[in-house]
């Protein structure tokens, strides 16, 4: 038995009445339109080019740049196609001298206020504005007339996960209005006023006490680099020519199924095995799959879960591997810590495997290792940070690259990516089944578990496939026959959809014994660390869906699919845990939460 709900937002539209054809013409083409659909709209779906930035379809639909500006007829004035709807036998025009000079005009007002940097940006390949900047062939032709503004920058980089560089910033709003559309948490405003004006954390708080969890919504809706993660690539670039460090990289589920988007293969391509070929190439001395450690998470979480149904709860049970929603957990809902596993993130306990056991396999001095994570995900920059993700005077986990990072690293070392000859890494920590691989998509890692949790209480062979959790509904409910017992379990992701759900928890009468949460919508596979893609392809293509299936094919193909017949995690708890919550399991891959509290910049 099972049920979905979706929390989405409502289409803005021009009131409530019957959609019906409307006829016109768009560049003397004619075409047939929705009566609910902009000029914007209209044209995008007949292949007419209509140059847009601010706007972003049902999350920032203000019209501030005016970049879009068309003619329609009986009007005097130039219109904004994204906010102008179509009416019977219009005629509009999109592109003649006068459009041109006005968008390009506005383009160079935006330019102005813009901090040039393309060699040192991390949008230096896929920059809307700068585009656009081309298109319309914009020169640095208003200096003389304004000179230089002395306007005031805000630079923030303290945060340790994401920048932001008012420099950069040409006030569209996108991130503004993504922060609130993904996550109801309001991060992100408008500081100052007039030519003062920059978007920061509202009320002038440093990002890192404004209670942001890190999702990165907002950087994937910038259409500059004026947000971005932190860039740690020269770290690892320093690390790689250290001649006394053994360097160990990690690398996350979601990443192979998103990385080649950045050298133009198609949404939804697996590049494992090119992935891996490159970063041999770039010069790391032992490759581990953080697969391996998504299969151990499930028998650490597994094995929790079960104690919970044994001891009657407390329940729910929450999973633990999202830091975006660790960090919404102890900042809004530091009363439901009780419920959460205490199981690091698959990140984290691979961190420590590598400083422990892999060390001594290698016979290698912890301190002379440095731990590398490729992760599709900003918030994992913080949670490497964590007080408690270490020991001995080091961390688990040194540096986190995104996947935009290694992406980058690879371009800059001219590797022809798509061509690489594709390899498996090899080891004690290479080896992953199937359940390990779905961790990236939202309900993988609640499939993951059950297919264990069933397994092991029927004491029988169990279904693998449930299919009923997965998809990109924001909140989906289950229930399943367990020791004929029934066992109610939900899957959320996003921000909104975990607030929606927790206080319809608080309110209901409805009772879960074990819930997945994502701090981002779809999972892992759309982190705020993936891949960017243009607004216009964010809009039309279902991304998330895509890449979760590279996910689902690679798990479909697996001989192995659930985690706790990983003979290589059986053959680590033979040889260095002894069992799933051992006292050595605890004190290396199990962590606690604590109540944090945002603002404490105020006095």
């Amino acid at each position: 038995m099972s049920c979905t709900r979706d929390f989405k937002s409502k289409n803005r539209t021009r009131g409530i009445f019957m959609i019906s054809n409307v006829y016109l013409k768009i560049n003397g083409q004619p075409i047939i339109a929705k009566s609910n659909e902009t000029i914007l709209k209209a044209a995008e779906n007949h292949g007419i080019f209509i140059p847009r930035l601010c706007f972003m379809e049902n999350i920032h639909e203000e019209g501030n740049c005016r970049v879009c500006s068309v003619k329609v007829n009986g009007s005097h004035q130039l219109k904004p196609a994204c906010k102008t709807f179509v009416e019977e036998n219009m005629d509009i025009i999109t592109d003649d001298l006068e459009i041109y000079e006005t968008v390009r005009m506005n383009l160079q007002l935006l330019s102005h206020k813009h901090q040039f940097e393309c060699f040192n940006c991390s949008r230096e390949d896929d920059c809307e504005f700068l585009e656009l900047l081309r298109r319309y062939s914009v020169e640095d032709t208003l200096s003389h007339l304004y000179g230089d503004l002395g306007l005031p920058q805000y630079f923030s980089n303290s945060s340790g996960a994401i920048s932001i560089d008012s420099a950069k910033c040409i006030l569209c709003g996108r991130c503004v209005s993504a922060c609130e559309h993904y996550t109801g948490l309001n991060i992100l405003n408008y500081n100052h006023r007039g030519t003062e004006t920059y978007v920061g954390p509202a009320l002038f708080h440093a990002l890192e006490d404004s209670g942001c969890i890190y999702c990165g919504k907002c950087i994937q809706s910038c259409p500059t680099g004026a947000l971005r993660e932190k860039d740690d690539i020269k770290k690892v670039e320093f690390a790689l020519r250290d001649p006394s460090k053994t360097l160990i990289v990690q690398v996350a589920p979601s990443v192979r199924a998103a990385l080649g988007e950045a050298f133009g293969l198609p949404i939804g391509t697996n590049v494992e095995g090119q992935m891996f070929k490159a970063l041999k190439e770039l010069g790391f001395d032992e490759i581990m799959d953080t697969n391996f450690t998504a299969d151990l998470t499930i028998l650490e979480e597994g094995t929790e879960f079960i104690s919970r149904l044994k001891n009657n709860g407390p329940f729910p049970m929450f999973t633990s591997c999202s830091p975006g929603w660790v960090n919404y957990l102890e900042l809004y809902e530091p009363e439901l810590i009780p419920h959460v596993s205490s199981c690091k993130s698959p990140q984290q306990m691979a961190g420590a495997l590598i400083k422990t056991y892999y060390a001594d396999k290698l016979g290698l001095d912890p301190k002379n290792i440095v731990s590398v994570a490729i992760m599709p995900c900003v918030a994992k920059k913080q949670e490497a940070k964590r007080p408690d993700m270490g020991r001995d005077g080091y961390q688990d986990v040194d540096i986190v690259l995104t996947t935009r990072e290694l992406a980058r690293m690879i371009k800059r070392r001219k590797l022809d990516f798509p061509n690489l000859e594709p390899i498996k890494p090899f080891g004690l920590l290479a080896s992953y089944t199937g359940a390990g691989n779905i961790f990236g998509a939202t309900g993988g890692v609640m499939e993951a578990a059950l297919r264990t949790v069933t397994e092991i209480l029927e004491d029988r062979e169990t279904p693998i496939d449930f299919k009923e959790l997965r998809g990109n509904q924001d909140i989906k409910e289950a229930t399943y026959m367990i020791q004929g017992k029934p066992i109610h379990v939900a899957v959320v992701h996003g921000g909104k959809a975990i607030q929606t759900f927790i206080e319809e928890m608080k309110t209901s009468k409805k009772t879960y014994h074990f819930v997945e949460v994502m701090g981002c919508t779809g999972g892992c596979i759309n982190g705020g660390g993936q891949p960017i893609q243009h607004a216009t392809v964010q809009e039309k293509v279902d991304i998330r869906s895509l890449r979760a299936s590279v996910l689902y094919q690679i798990d479909a193909k697996e001989s192995i699919r659930k985690s706790h017949l990983n003979p290589f995690v059986k053959a680590l708890y033979a040889d260095f845990l002894g069992h799933p919550n051992s006292h050595k399991s605890h004190e290396l891959l199990h962590t606690h939460y604590e109540k944090r509290q945002a603002y404490q910049d105020v006095k």
